[in-house]
């Protein structure tokens, strides 16, 4: 008769890496990354938008349906495993971006086959500008470093309590200046995005980011406590260099 094995006891950690490994890390950083991808790839420049009681639209962008699911994986990610693992996934993402916009370039710039009558819908789908996936990636890039920070520095103040206000409070900072770089960097002047609808979405895009974040509170609450309790460790970054350019060891 098979023998069930308890989870290990729940030890603090400073942040420092080394030789610990985790069961479950590989699998939440490739579900960051498939979020990420996913989200950008098919909702980013895309305006829509709900209409109000009054009859009025309010506008937003459609991939604040799903990108927001990133930075909650990345709130587990930092509130399990840390910064010094979170920063290595955010880099993973961004390398991921890269590769990413340099095959829709490669694969919407080679020529059609004869009697394909495909290339115009695909470029429009896959053939966002340099100037837009530039504006992903820089975007990406501050909004997660910055969510990871004020997440792990929030956690260090607080003693580990509160887990809500560091959530959301980290989306706060992160999911705003994600939405406050990305929209006027990739659609500032360009037609159809005149500053009202293009200052709409970002305020939309924020709003709407930090509200998901406080809907799926329960659910993180849920993934971080299993976690913490299948792993055995809740890191506390007391011992960690938060340059988002650190090198890690292990």
């Amino acid at each position: 008769m098979e023998k069930s094995v308890s989870p290990p006891a729940i030890q603090q950690h400073d942040g420092s890496t080394g030789a610990i490994r985790f069961r479950y890390y590989d699998f939440v950083m490739a579900a960051f990354v498939t979020i990420l991808l996913l989200s950008n790839l098919i909702g980013a420049s895309k305006p829509s938008y709900v209409t109000l009681p009054g009859g009025e639209t309010w506008s937003f962008g459609a991939g604040v349906l799903f990108f927001p699911v990133s930075y909650i994986i990345g709130d587990i990610l930092t509130e399990v495993y840390g910064y010094a693992r979170a920063r290595r996934v955010i880099w993973t993402g961004f390398a991921a971006l890269v590769f990413m916009a340099f095959m829709a370039w490669a694969v919407v710039s080679l020529p059609a086959a004869e009697g394909w009558d495909g290339q115009e819908a695909y470029e429009k789908v896959f053939g966002n500008t340099w100037r837009i996936v530039i504006a992903s990636m820089v975007a990406f890039w501050a909004g997660e470093f910055a969510n990871s920070l004020v997440l792990a520095k929030m956690k260090i103040w607080t003693q580990g309590r509160a887990l809500w206000a560091r959530t959301i409070g980290s989306t706060v900072v992160g999911q705003g200046l994600d939405s406050l770089i990305f929209y006027p960097l990739a659609f500032w002047g360009i037609a159809g995005w005149p500053p009202e609808l293009l200052w709409q979405v970002v305020l939309s895009q924020w709003l709407i980011k930090t509200a998901w974040e406080a809907l799926l509170t329960p659910f993180t609450y849920l993934v971080i406590n299993w976690l913490k309790k299948r792993e055995g460790i809740d890191v506390y970054d007391t011992g960690t260099n938060f340059s988002p350019f650190a090198k890690q060891t292990d």
